[in-house]
This record gives structure tokens, C-alpha cells and sequence, in this order.
């Protein structure tokens, strides 16, 4: 008996996206023209079985394309992308969802999937009735459901709440009833997306265990997708990076995550900053050029270069730069208010130098983000991976002691270590 549970060949899912041309004056008769061709068009597409459409002009779009890869019984496998790689597409194929368009999927064994809050659930129905629904669509017997109740709700923790409809739950307690039922179903293959992410830390700490738990001693296979990349780090042992729907690299979990982040810092840093799009904030404060001065060096000073560009005058800004170590922590963040420099900025172009002692970090790689607020904590700007900095070996201990990322963490700290008395 083969311990292939899922095998995936030139797996391939197309959707058609509708465009509607722009005009700068339209008559009535021809919004009534254009509302009759759609109905029609509508009409020919339901008729037919194919996508409802939209617009003028119709675009092919592959979200997945030429996806090939083999899952054995027991693995714990992290599904790592950027937003837009393909993963959610990815699971809700393998969760039979949605058919590919392209190619064949293989898959021995029931799936349990967690992939949207509230799945399956009834907002008018109690937490005690969801269990029951949501464990029926699952694929669990009456009977099946009953001798695992009192082990869902002690794990969900809604006891208190448990006749109570589900439409006035939270968020939060919405994923910690839906995680308990599809981890108690003794699903062969467990499906989990980034809905964890509305958990609270100690839940997800307790998903985490069970999730490890259900594979490591029960044998069953898990997929996980989170953009927290410690929490797949820490659970699984094997990863797929997809990127634009195609298979970018697969392999062990840490190799996979050194391909998905070098491959992500290469596509963010090659982009000047005044050309990313991806920052969050009022745009009264907008960074315009980043640099690292020198090659950074263990133990001794680095120096950043920051250029900012300000809508107005501002007399109480403050800057921030963090530092992340490969698998996107926090490692410090470096901060004006921190250093009690008051930071002000006129109408324009303001460059500055952070200046960091003694560089307290261990060779390697590291990703720099961007912080900017003008007004008291009203974030102006926010750049994620705004440059990667190379760390390189250098004399922080005095004893040329060198500390090994691999084995001694990411942070350098002098110690003084004396015999108790």
C-alpha cells in the first residue's frame, strides 16, 4: 500500500475575468443596449454551465498552472505564497470545492478543511446545534459527533455560550468552534488556512499542538497555510512556495522558507520605494530611498540612511526602522521616540542617519521594515521588507567567541557569569 495520500500532476485552475470599457459619456439607450447584451450573455452562460461574466472584453486568468507534487501519510506540510500565489485556490481544490481546470489531483482518505470563519455554520443555530451541522457536512455520524461533544467544547472553550445562536459569537470564537470540530473528526487529511490568524495566541498555540499532535501520534497528514512563518516553521517538516500559481520550490521546511523569503526580498527590494505600492498609511510622511552605509559587521557599528518626503512642515514625527530575523520576527525595532530624538521635518525631502552600536546580531540574513508617523501614532507610512541587510561575521565577544545563528539565536548579549554564593 502506497503512503502517498495526495498527488498532484500539471494541476492547473483558470478563471475568465470580465472587463467593462471605459467611456467618458454614456446615453441612456446605450446603458439599456449593455443591460440587455449582459442578460442575454447571462442567460447563453447559465444555459451553458459556464462562469457568469461581466463586461465587454473577457481575460484568462491562471491561478494555479502546471502544480505538480506528492504528500505522504503523517507529513505536516506548510503552504507558504505571498497574497495571490495560488494557496487558497490550491485548498479549496484539494478540499473538492472547486474542480482544476487543468491536470489531476489524487487524494486517499477523508479531508477535514478549515479555510473561511464560520464554514458550514448556521447563524441562526445554537454553538451546541453548529456542532452538530457543521460535523454532519464533515462527514461524522450522529453517534460519532456525540461521543466527541463534551472533547469539542472543552477544546473550543464556549462552554458558557453554548446555547447561544452563533450569529452573536466573535470572530475569534467562530474559528475556535470550527477548528474544534474539524480537528475531532479523525480526518486522514486536515486542511487549515490562515483562519487561525483570528485567534487569540494561546489558541493558536493550542491549535498548533493539536494539529502537531494529530500527525505525530495519530499518523494523519496536515496542510497548514499562514503567512506566520514561525508557526509553520515550528509545526511542519515539509514545505511547497508557490508563487504567481506555479510550484516555486518544495522541499524540507527550512529550506522552503530560505526560497519563499530570499525569493520575496528579492522581488520587494528590486523595486525602488517611491515605486512600491504596497504601503499602508495617510501619505503625510512617504519614504523615498533607504541605505545601508558599509557591510554590516557582528559587534561593530551600522549605520542607516533614511530619506523622507513630507507633505507639510511637521514638528513631532517619528521614525522607525525594525529588524526581522529569516523567518519574519521581530527581532528590535529601532526608533526615534526610543532614542529620544525629537524629529522634525519640513515640506519635502529630510534625510537621516540611524546610527546602531555594536551591531548585536549574528551573521546572516535580515529584512528591514519602515515606519513613519507624522502626527502623535497616526501612521503615515509602513513599508514590510523594504530592504534585506546581510550581517557579517565580526569580534562582538571579546574572547572572538562567534556565535552560530543556527544554534545560538539571531541576538548577541554580553553576559557576566559568576559562582553563587
Amino acid at each position: 500500500m502506497s503512503d502517498t495520500v495526495i498527488k498532484a500532476e500539471h494541476l492547473g485552475k483558470k478563471y475568465l475575468i470580465g472587463h467593462q470599457s471605459q467611456e467618458r459619456y454614456t446615453a441612456l439607450r446605450d446603458v439599456l443596449a449593455r443591460s440587455a447584451r449582459n442578460a442575454l450573455h447571462k442567460t447563453r452562460q447559465l444555459l451553458s454551465g459556464r462562469q457568469l461574466l461581466e463586461g465587454d472584453s473577457v481575460e484568462e486568468f491562471w491561478a494555479l498552472q502546471d502544480v505538480n507534487f506528492e504528500i505522504k501519510r503523517g507529513d505536516r506540510v506548510g503552504i507558504i505564497g505571498r497574497n495571490g500565489a495560488g494557496k487558497s485556490t490550491l485548498l479549496k481544490i484539494l478540499s473538492r470545492i472547486t474542480e482544476p481546470s487543468a491536470g489531476r489531483v489524487e487524494i486517499t482518505g477523508r479531508v477535514a478543511s478549515l479555510l473561511e470563519v464560520g464554514t458550514g455554520f448556521h447563524p441562526e443555530l445554537t454553538g451546541r446545534e453548529n456542532i452538530f451541522l457543521n460535523g454532519a457536512i464533515l462527514g461524522m455520524t450522529r453517534a460519532e459527533i456525540k461521543r466527541k461533544f463534551d472533547e469539542i467544547v472543552d477544546f473550543a472553550g464556549v462552554e458558557k455560550f453554548l446555547d447561544t445562536p452563533v450569529k452573536r459569537y466573535s470572530s475569534g470564537m467562530y474559528v475556535r468552534l470550527a477548528f474544534s470540530v474539524a480537528a475531532h473528526l479523525e480526518p486522514e487529511i486536515l486542511v487549515v488556512d490562515e483562519v487561525l490568524a483570528v485567534g487569540d495566541a494561546e489558541f493558536q498555540k493550542k491549535c498548533l499542538g493539536k494539529m502537531e499532535d494529530v500527525s505525530k501520534n495519530e499518523g494523519r497528514t496536515v496542510l497548514f497555510v499562514s503567512h506566520n512563518l514561525s508557526a509553520i516553521q515550528a509545526l511542519c517538516t515539509f514545505g511547497v512556495v508557490l508563487h504567481q500559481g506555479e510550484v516555486f520550490f518544495q522541499g524540507g521546511i527550512k529550506d522552503a522558507i530560505d526560497a519563499y523569503t530570499k525569493q520575496s526580498a528579492i522581488s520587494q527590494t528590486d523595486t525602488p520605494l517611491t515605486h512600491r505600492t504596497d504601503r499602508i498609511g495617510d501619505g503625510n510622511l512617504r519614504f523615498v530611498d533607504f541605505e545601508i552605509l558599509g557591510a554590516p559587521k557582528s559587534g561593530e557599528p551600522t549605520i542607516f540612511k533614511v530619506a523622507v518626503e513630507a507633505r507639510d512642515d511637521f514638528q513631532d514625527a517619528s521614525l522607525s526602522i525594525g529588524i526581522r530575523n529569516e523567518v519574519k520576527e521581530l527581532l528590535t525595532t529601532l526608533q526615534t521616540r526610543q532614542s529620544n530624538t525629537p524629529v522634525k521635518l519640513r515640506k519635502g525631502t529630510n534625510t537621516f542617519h540611524c546610527h546602531l552600536y555594536d551591531t548585536p546580531l549574528s551573521e546572516g540574513q535580515y529584512f528591514i521594515d519602515l515606519w513613519a508617523a507624522a502626527l502623535a501614532d497616526q501612521v503615515s507610512d509602513e513599508l514590510l521588507d523594504a530592504a534585506e541587510m546581510e550581517v557579517y561575521a565580526g569580534t562582538y565577544f571579546t574572547n572572538g567567541f562567534r556565535q552560530v545563528r543556527q544554534y545560538h539565536g539571531s541576538v548577541l548579549c554580553n553576559s557576566r557569569w559568576s559562582e553563587a554564593l
